[in-house]
């Protein structure tokens, strides 16, 4: 068997093992190396090992063969299909991923959750005429393309470091936190400490109290230091949970936030709530100067096509997805990729 390599033509008969981040990646890369006669013997999982596991999403490791050129047929949908559904098959969803070929583009895509806003995104692309007629998984990567080239062209923001942290009782605000906590300490090697807050409401703090001490993040109550306490350290600050309902009630969390010069402020909201809740989740959030975005509970949620409308619509930067309970990972570092792996290619 032979690792996947650059500078060699692919041979008849040899099985080829490479390990790449995504089925979208993997479809690509077999497509690109390894020709139309390419056949995908099986995919697996793979785990960093050690620590790294915590914070680093699985691999996928791929064995494909090249098979001798058949005599000359008409080419079907199901045989342009093979490589991408094979691979998709056994993604870290662990759906089936092959589309149904008598379904049009736009009827899977809508299947999946894509809102008439994105659609008509999709639409307005001058190559979407020759797009939504080319083989259905060439279209998913090059949906998935302009998809994430929209979301991962505005500007990035500078890494945080004194941010508050806001959202509704009940949307993993704390947990979120701890998470990020997490990847600062142990994948960035930052220091810091964190100050959490009441004002006229109480404030469950949850694991994070727990967490701090054993991650041995200093962790205040205000009022308390809302500075750095060293060079190049960070502050964050897990403040009460925010009202939807009534915005005014938010109003001594806004006083606080510009008392403290806090300008970084990062929104958590559930993704399993249904849009109504999310786009008041975001007024909320965008009254109170929100910069940031983590979307919590991805895995609870039935649907994340719906969610490209947020990262499209608004200028949040997405921090992560959070897809489960653990304190140090179930992360989605790349949300927009991460969405892209998840609703495309389309299931049945």
């Amino acid at each position: 068997m032979s690792q996947l390599a650059t500078d060699t033509a692919p041979v008849p008969g040899t099985c080829y093992r490479f390990t790449v981040d995504s089925a979208e990646q993997a479809a690509t890369l077999i497509r690109e190396r390894l020709g139309e006669h390419a056949r995908v013997l099986s995919v697996r999982s793979v785990e960093a090992g050690g620590i790294k596991r915590l914070f680093s999403a699985p691999k996928l490791e791929v064995i494909a063969q090249i098979d001798a050129p058949a005599e000359p047929v008409v080419p079907t949908v199901e045989a342009t299909e093979t490589v991408p559904a094979a691979v998709a098959a056994t993604s870290s969803s662990a759906r089936r991923l092959a589309p149904d070929s008598t379904r049009s583009l736009p009827e899977l895509l809508r299947r999946s959750g894509f809102s008439d806003s994105v659609m008509n995104r999709l639409e307005a692309n001058p190559a979407w005429g020759e797009l939504s007629t080319a083989p259905l998984h060439r279209a998913f990567v090059e949906v998935s393309r302009q998809l994430c080239d929209q979301v991962e062209s505005r500007p990035a923001r500078p890494p945080l470091s004194r941010a508050a942290f806001l959202g509704a009782p009940g949307v993993g605000r704390s947990t979120a936190l701890c998470k990020w906590l997490a990847a600062e300490v142990f994948r960035r090697a930052r220091l810091g400490h964190v100050v959490t807050a009441e004002f006229d409401r109480p404030n469950t703090p949850g694991p994070l109290p727990v967490f701090c001490e054993a991650l041995g993040v200093p962790l205040a109550h205000y009022p308390a230091s809302t500075q750095p306490a060293i060079p190049g350290g960070f502050v964050y600050f897990d403040l009460p949970g925010l009202s939807l309902r009534a915005p005014e009630d938010n109003a001594t969390i806004a006083a606080f936030l510009d008392q403290e010069q806090i300008t970084e402020r990062v929104l958590v909201v559930n993704a399993a709530y249904e849009n109504t809740a999310l786009r008041r989740a975001f007024a909320a959030g965008r009254a109170l100067g929100a910069t940031h975005v983590i979307f919590t509970h991805l895995d609870e949620t039935p649907q994340w096509g719906r969610l490209w409308d947020f990262l499209l619509e608004t200028d949040l930067e997405p921090l992560f997805l959070s897809t489960g309970p653990s304190l140090t990972g179930d992360c989605e570092a790349e949300a927009a990729q991460a969405l892209a792996r998840r609703t495309l290619p389309l299931s049945d």
